[in-house]
């Protein structure tokens, strides 16, 4: 695979931390000398290794921090692409500890902890940061301990993806009656397919790295995601027409085995999680930079993009909250409280 020059790194943003991360390198995990001493922890991603990618620009910023902070007692080997398999088998692989750590939007876990499938919920959140604001006070705490309790792994940081997720289409998609009935790939969630029940689209459960051929082939009509993941993974060439319905800001989140942690000495636990706080943070700092670009770029190639209509978009809010949320809350109401938390933190 080409390795990425630091010079096309740096034009790609204006983030001085990511073009330190990402200089000289393709997605090539740090390489530490080989010692015993050394932990190496295998990382997954369903994501190309492109600089348009949360998930990578996450990585490379973790490296940087995780050597600065533990030398080379720590390194993490990064898979990107589905390499490591589709993400409800990776999961599944975290959860045993044959892989050690996986980067992935919040919405997958939601099949082994329910409770997370709340950030789902179309139209929850108004921007990301109402999602920072929300997760760092508290929300996100609180759902790491039901991931705990009901798997043994843990959350490692809350990042973002760059910027929010829209629907995009093969045929034009621009109002609440021309979605009706439309074919689109969803995460296998009940949060995302109740979301786009309620829209009356057709919701198809499809893992991301079938997402291409299912599109190419017609066996969706379109799918729901944010524009720089759509840019890094040419999905723009399979797709012509983008709704900017921005029903959800999807966390994207670090989850780690309990082997895996048991893996790293209660030394370096805290220095390593405060490196992931830091990539974390830098990566916030560049999220809505890098979304606008994503946006920009796919008009470059092609795509149209459409805002949808604010009384549609306030008409479907009144709907998901009578009929999503609180039934969510109902189903599960240890996150009663994590609704109220996120409404606290709206304003």
């Amino acid at each position: 695979m080409t390795s990425i020059s630091r010079r096309r790194f740096v034009q790609s943003s204006s983030a001085l931390p990511l073009a330190m991360a990402a200089a000289g390198t393709g997605f090539t995990p740090f390489v530490a000398a080989q010692d015993k001493k050394t932990v190496a922890l295998r990382l997954s991603s369903s994501h190309v290794a492109d600089l348009n990618s949360s998930h990578f620009a996450w990585n490379q910023l973790m490296q940087v921090n995780l050597k600065k902070a533990v030398g080379e007692r720590i390194r993490i080997d990064y898979f990107p692409n589905n390499q490591l398999g589709k993400e409800s088998d990776v999961v599944q692989q975290v959860k045993v500890g044959s892989i050690d750590m996986m980067l992935t939007g919040s919405s997958i876990w939601a099949t082994v902890t329910p409770q997370f499938g709340m950030l789902d919920l179309g139209y929850l959140f108004d921007s990301y940061e109402h999602v920072a604001k929300a997760l760092d006070g508290g929300v996100g705490a609180k759902l790491n301990d039901m991931l705990v309790k009901s798997t043994g792994c843990q959350v490692i940081t809350w990042g973002q993806h760059y910027g929010a997720r829209n629907v995009y289409t093969k045929q034009p998609v621009k109002s609440l009656a021309e979605v009706k009935n439309v074919k689109l790939r969803v995460l296998p969630t009940p949060a995302f397919i109740e979301t786009f029940k309620i829209m009356g689209a057709i919701p198809t459960p499809i893992s991301f790295g079938e997402l291409y051929m299912a599109a190419q082939t017609g066996v969706v009509d379109g799918f729901e995601h944010d524009a720089a993941t759509v840019l890094a993974s040419k999905l723009n060439e399979v797709v012509k027409h983008c709704w900017m319905t921005e029903h959800l800001f999807s966390p994207m989140v670090c989850i780690a085995g309990r082997r895996a942690m048991d893996r790293i000495p209660t030394d370096l636990r805290p220095a390593f999680l405060k490196a992931a706080a830091e990539s974390t943070a830098q990566q916030r700092q560049i999220g809505a930079e890098k979304g606008q670009g994503a946006i920009e770029e796919l008009k470059k190639l092609g795509l149209s993009f459409t805002p949808m209509a604010k009384n549609e978009r306030d008409q479907v809010r009144k709907e998901m909250e009578a009929r999503l949320w609180s039934a969510f809350a109902k189903q599960y109401p240890e996150t009663g409280p994590l609704f109220a938390a996120i409404n606290a933190a709206r304003a």
